[in-house]
């Protein structure tokens, strides 16, 4: 049974999100049969799309931006004339982190989310009375109301979808999936209110859809995504020649095209000039949105500006594109996908996220070859890991990332989240906002890049503090059977036994190997 439980704890961690606690059963069915209960998921191909009440299309949130923007614009006109200030609107709680005296345990459970709220009104009265008019110069005047912000509202309920979804499914693996190509394909919701509000779709849109099928597929709904585009400023670009950029005198913005070569296909190395980075920013010139006047089409929506592209044929990685508009830059996408040199990077990308930081070389050749035999198959990419024996050799030595860290925290306690608050709360102090990476590198991929002591001593204080709420009615000793049974390491078990307290023991559970390595 040691060697089943195991090869458990592999299938779920190294692939999925961990056991679930509660009655799930999700150690025991992993161990009857650990590559097929991974597996199980990529036979359910619409699993991983994610609908849920309220969410809406790229095209609808941006008219609803435009919308908000218009509203707030009024309000501030109709403030000026009443010689009044506009009142200002809460700020986002979940976009910085606060004092961490109110970083607890609402990472996992709803009740600690109140327990946050009891904690903040003195801090809200004081910045409240600091932003105060003078009252004493105006004593009549009252704020005007200012509209609500769609904008958080639904960042938050796509992180709310999200995390429910990585709580809820048996294994995860498609899950992890999404998160990885997420990432690969990063946009960063602090780019601005259009960023913030499309992060959720467009993940649902452009990656999901895609994650069992094909790069080139995904490739192209990536980069022809209105988020993508705002994100990278390919809207600002301009071909020189073209009539707009003959009338404006502006031209291109080598962003996009730049970060096409670099970070999401051929990578660094990949066998590409500066000559190159600028002739594919020419041959996606006109890739833009339709604005708020609708001229070119709905409003937020992906559309092709012929007046904005660069006329003419234009030479890539040694090939002639002709100029057949906006089919040109659709055809350099698609050889560009099949490139050798993104085969690579995608393999040893995809093996150093799910095995280990330093990939096992035969393994990246493996999936290179089948990426390059299948035509980029990303559901033949899965398989071929999860039936490698490398994927189940490798020790679990990778260090968990803030988000598998909250995720599998919630799965093992059973905790559904019903307010994304902490989580997101949570995620910003561990240094990885939802996504928010820093750059369009995305986050790190790397152990070394989450086990900082820094960032070490602040999952203990989360853990420290889940382990004072919820610890008075757990046994942390049966949770360590959902979580590992008799794979947990004789280290682990003994000091869970050794623990002061119920409380104590569940934040060295939260804190060991076991749950914090994949």
């Amino acid at each position: 049974m040691a060697r089943d439980s195991q090869a458990a704890l592999i299938a779920l961690n190294r692939f999925g999100f961990g056991a679930r606690g509660g009655a799930s059963g999700d150690l025991i069915n992993a161990a009857s049969d650990p590559r097929g209960f991974v597996k199980a998921e990529l036979s359910r191909p619409n699993g991983v799309l994610l609908e849920a009440p309220g969410l809406q299309s790229t095209p609808q949130l941006g008219q609803a931006v435009f919308a908000y923007q218009d509203q707030v614009k009024q309000a501030r006109e109709a403030a000026a004339k009443a010689g009044t200030p506009p009142e200002a609107p809460p700020p986002p709680a979940d976009q910085k982190p606060g004092p961490r005296r109110n970083l607890s345990l609402n990472t996992v459970a709803t009740e600690i989310a109140g327990q946050m709220a009891e904690a903040k009104p003195a801090d809200a009265a004081a910045k409240s009375e600091s932003m105060q008019p003078n009252t004493a110069a105006s004593p009549a005047a009252k704020p005007v109301p200012q509209p609500l912000n769609v904008i958080q509202k639904t960042f938050r309920a796509e992180a709310l979808a999200r995390l429910q979804r990585a709580t809820l499914v048996e294994c995860g693996f498609t899950e992890r999936l999404v998160v990885f190509w997420s990432n690969h394909f990063c946009i960063s919701a602090s780019k601005g209110e259009l960023a913030r509000i499309w992060a959720g779709a467009f993940e649902r849109e452009a990656v999901r859809p895609h994650v069992l099928g094909r790069f080139a597929d995904m490739l192209k709904a990536v980069e022809q995504h209105p988020a993508m585009l705002f994100f990278l400023d390919n809207q600002q670009s301009l071909g020189p020649d073209s009539r707009a950029g003959q009338n404006r005198k502006r031209g291109l913005n080598e962003n996009l095209a730049r970060e096409i070569m670099e970070l999401h296909t051929l990578g660094v190395g990949g066998g590409y000039t500066q000559e190159d980075v600028t002739s594919l920013a020419r041959i996606i010139t006109g890739w833009t949105f339709a604005g708020r006047q609708g001229g070119l089409g709905t409003p937020g929506s992906f559309v092709f500006n012929a007046n904005a592209h660069q006329p003419g044929p234009q030479q890539l990685l040694g090939k002639t594109y002709e100029p057949t508009g906006l089919a040109q830059g659709e055809a350099a996408l698609a050889d560009i996908a099949r490139h050798p040199s993104t085969a690579n990077f995608i393999a040893t990308k995809f093996v150093r996220h799910f095995v280990a930081d330093d990939p096992p070389p035969a393994l990246v050749a493996r999936l290179r070859d089948i990426f390059v035999k299948t035509d980029g198959d990303l559901k033949a990419l899965a398989t071929a890991l999860v039936d490698s024996d490398e994927a189940w050799k490798a020790p679990l030595t990778k260090m968990r990332s803030p988000y598998d860290f909250v995720v599998a925290s919630g799965r093992l306690l059973a905790r559904v989240p019903e307010d994304p608050g902490g989580y997101l709360n949570n995620l910003n102090l561990l240094g990885q906002p939802l996504w928010s990476p820093a750059g369009p590198n995305g986050f790190p991929d790397s152990s070394a890049a989450w086990a900082a002591p820094e960032g070490i001593k602040l999952r203990l204080d989360i853990a420290a503090q889940m382990g004072a709420r919820l610890g008075p009615n757990i046994d942390p000793l049966d949770l360590l059977e959902f979580a590992a049974a008799d794979a947990a390491s004789i280290e682990t078990r003994r000091t869970i036994e050794r623990a002061e307290s119920r409380q104590q023991a569940l934040a060295l559970l939260l804190m060991s190997p076991e749950m914090q390595r994949r």
